[in-house]
């Protein structure tokens, strides 16, 4: 997914994060950042810059009747197909589920699925959960999920899952409670990815009434959730409906209600937290972090994510066509310097295009090796300029597209130019709309003379291939129309490897040669932000929070 903070530009695969339109005067943050809970783990280099991730915040007294809590965007719609943004998919994680799921400590689990075989390399057969009701009563079949499926398969659908099913070439009921996956090849994250919106069941009968309907704000939308969807009011609210049959009672709701309100506006949605107009949110605007970490009104906490921040090459026809000024450009951006004042310190300079923590499945042994074999390109000005002369650099134009997002990507787009300054080149920034930003992740002709944009890129899935598949010759995301046949054999093998040694030493090598060749500079990662008002409490941390239904652990403090 693309950029995101007090309001988002886009990410990933065509998925376009809707960006509020917010513009904050860039500013300069240093704070030191730290949050309790349990299981906490300790961060950064030194006391300016130190922050902690939470597992978990405190375990709640007991339910609540209601809670409020802030989004940055109104959805365009809450149809699974068509979410592939933080608004929608936070509301949904909490009313639709998927086959499997994905949970805030980033492991996979049995979900509606109570379990799943790989009878062959081109065969994966589920077990559908008995027993599980839709919001309006009926009961689950494997009817339903064969109809939820195949709507990614549907070009009239226009799924935007429709690259986890690019492999698939069937999807059948073989049983009352069974449902059989063939695919065209074998594919090592097919079933990774049905525990994130790409497995979202839905009732078939409820699919099949609201036809081109469904999941705006008069149908809504009827599946399995802690929650059920109770009413849109647009330009204003969402609310959902504690769902009094949920099937798993680890999970059942805390709350009676809780209600989604739509603030685009980043000053709006802090002063909303300060005063107890709204209980929570995620996403907490980076220059509000001294500021939430002080306040009365409630506590900040950082969580797992699997967002980088990088700078998209989308021009190789240009000066950046050559690696070695792509190389000088990154060893020129002062990555440490955009920490602090872009996010106060909240994060890590990005060695990768992922983070560390999609390595889980790797051999531990590995871990280190993978790490040591990544180039590097310390901040050095002085050999980044002797290495972009060397390549010819003398003076070309660079156009880096952005847009008044907040001031997070406003430092980011001027240390990006003063770098392109320092090495030689002459750089043009280009701001546009909100709205026309987002393009530039849709529409290759709105890509058209531009050389540089941001993004903030997430996966849905613990596996690197998420974003290195990204960039094979001819994805949709790759937006700069790379290409490299050594990296896409590496990622070809990646797919097809279900042994975790196999599948690891191939992820590693489309990694080595994504960073050396740098298609895309990766800045920085930081951590999920999430504040929890003075009402409530127990909410895990985590980007899963897209995924996982998050706000039934929500009750209230004690």
């Amino acid at each position: 997914m693309p950029p995101a903070t007090s309001g988002t530009p886009p990410r990933r695969r065509g998925r376009v994060r809707t960006p509020a339109t917010v513009a904050l005067a860039a500013a300069a943050l240093f704070v030191t950042t730290a949050c309790t809970g349990t299981g906490t783990t300790g961060r950064g280099k030194d006391a300016a810059t130190a922050f902690q991730l939470t597992d978990r915040t405190p375990a709640p007294a007991g339910d609540v009747d209601s809670f409020t809590w802030s989004i940055y965007a109104e959805p365009t719609t809450i149809d699974y197909a068509h979410a592939y943004d933080f608004p929608p998919n936070q509301i949904l994680a909490n009313v639709c589920e998927s086959l499997l799921r994905w949970n805030p400590d980033l492991t996979t689990s049995p979900n509606l699925a109570t379990s799943y075989t790989n009878p062959t390399p081109t065969t994966w057969v589920y077990q559908i959960r008995p027993g599980v009701r839709f919001h309006d009563g009926t009961t689950l079949t494997a009817d339903d999920v064969v109809a939820s499926l195949r709507r990614n398969l549907d070009p009239q659908t226009a799924s935007v899952w429709a690259n986890p099913f690019r492999n698939v070439k069937s999807v059948d009921r073989t049983g009352p409670l069974e449902v059989t996956v063939t695919l065209t090849q074998p594919d090592s994250t097919f079933n990774k990815y049905l525990a994130a919106g790409p497995g979202t069941v839905e009732s078939a009968a409820t699919l099949a009434a609201s036809g081109n309907d469904y999941g705006n704000p008069r149908t809504g939308v009827n599946c399995t959730g802690p929650f059920s969807f109770g009413s849109w009011t647009s330009g204003q609210s969402l609310t959902l409906k504690r769902f009094d049959d949920y099937w798993n009672p680890a999970l059942k709701a805390k709350a009676g209600q809780v209600t989604f309100v739509f603030l685009a506006d980043a000053t709006t949605r802090v002063n909303a937290f300060q005063s107890g107009e709204v209980d929570g949110g995620w996403m907490v605007p980076a220059d509000a972090y001294a500021g939430l970490r002080d306040t009365k009104a409630g506590t900040l906490y950082f969580g797992r994510n699997t967002t980088v921040a990088d700078e998209v090459v989308s021009n190789l026809k240009g000066p950046l066509g050559d690696a070695r000024v792509r190389r000088a450009l990154l060893m020129a951006i002062d990555r440490e310097g955009i920490l602090k004042a872009g996010v106060g310190g909240v994060g890590e300079v990005a060695h990768s295009l992922v983070t560390d923590n999609l390595w889980t499945d790797a051999p531990a042994a590995t871990h280190e090796a993978i790490r040591r074999d990544l180039p590097r390109y310390p901040y050095d000005p002085a050999k980044a300029k002797a290495l972009a002369a060397e390549a010819g650099v003398n003076g070309q134009k660079v156009v880096i597209a952005t847009s008044p997002l907040d001031s997070q990507t406003t430092i980011i787009t001027q240390a990006v130019a003063q770098a392109a300054t320092a090495i030689g080149l002459k750089p043009q920034i280009d701001s546009v709309s909100a709205e026309k930003y987002s393009t530039l992740f849709t529409d290759p002709a709105a890509r058209e003379g531009v050389d540089l944009f941001l993004t903030f890129w997430n996966t849905s899935i613990t596996d690197p291939l998420d974003m290195y598949g990204a960039l094979r010759t001819d994805a949709f995301s790759n937006y700069g129309g790379w290409s490299d046949p050594a990296f896409d054999a590496a990622v070809d093998r990646a797919v097809a490897a279900h042994d975790p040694v196999e599948h690891t030493a191939a992820n590693a090598e489309a990694q080595r040669i994504a960073l050396r060749e740098l298609p895309w500079l990766p800045l920085y990662t930081q951590p999920v932000s999430v504040f929890l008002g003075k009402r409530i409490t127990g909410v895990q941390p985590s980007i899963a929070y897209l995924y996982y239904p998050w706000a039934a652990e929500i009750g209230a403090r004690g």
